[in-house]
């Protein structure tokens, strides 16, 4: 049996292009042409970011006639704040007690 390796999802939203990409299909779903109209880059080069991300699952492909539209894969993007969900409680609470250190040292 051969298993196919996935990319891992935070290499690939490590990269800032990947990261507006996300971004832009958070708004709607978009063609490969449409997607390359908002960088300095061919289409050749944000076509292999979407490929990235697709192989990570954050984004999925909808033919319809001869047009691909990407979506951003909503289920997987749950996933990723699953996963982050502890730190961010343990973010609000540090930062919880800076906030009243700094109320502390206000007062004195």
């Amino acid at each position: 049996m051969v298993m196919i390796a996935r990319r891992d999802v935070f290499q690939a939203i490590a990269d800032p292009t990947r990261r507006t990409i996300l971004s832009l299909l958070l708004a709607q779903a978009m063609t490969p042409n449409a997607l390359a109209e908002h960088f300095n880059s061919s289409r050749q080069a944000v076509s292999k970011h979407v490929s990235v991300l697709a192989d990570c699952g954050l984004v999925r492909q909808e033919q319809s006639g001869r047009e691909i539209y990407y979506h951003l894969n909503t289920k997987k993007m749950k996933e990723i704040d699953a996963w982050l969900e502890p730190f961010r409680k343990l973010w609000e609470g540090r930062f919880g007690q800076l906030d009243t250190l700094l109320d502390k040292l206000k007062k004195q």
